[in-house]
């Protein structure tokens, strides 16, 4: 069993900033790529950013240049600093994991969600 837990969500103005963090627990062998999404309310989940073991990263157009996304292996984490927020980053983060477990089953894991709202 694989788990996923973000952290870090919060409340906060424009111009701020959030880091969240997601860390996988459980039956791990190795994680592939790792990323990040969300969903606003009435809105389809979309993309924020993945980041590859590599480090290779990638990134919605929407947030290029203010969100930085890093793993640490070590501690099986994903992070994404959010700088200079937006109103329109308001929604529900969701980090995801592509996990091989030691008995070499392989799928991806979804956290739970946490909420960032953005006043102006």
């Amino acid at each position: 069993q694989v788990q996923l837990v973000e952290t870090g969500g919060g409340l906060v103005q424009a111009g701020e900033s959030l880091r969240l963090s997601c860390a996988a627990s459980g039956n791990i062998f190795t994680i592939n790529l790792m990323g990040w999404h969300r969903q606003a309310p009435g809105q389809q989940r979309e993309l924020v950013a993945t980041i590859a073991r590599n480090g290779y990263t990638n990134y919605a157009d929407s947030v290029k240049g203010r969100f930085t996304i890093s793993r640490d292996d070590a501690k099986k984490t994903v992070y994404l600093q959010m700088n200079s927020l937006k109103p329109d980053d308001t929604a529900d983060y969701y980090c995801n994991a592509d996990v091989v477990t030691s008995t070499w089953a392989r799928s991806v894991y979804w956290g739970q969600g946490t909420q960032v709202t953005v006043t102006s």
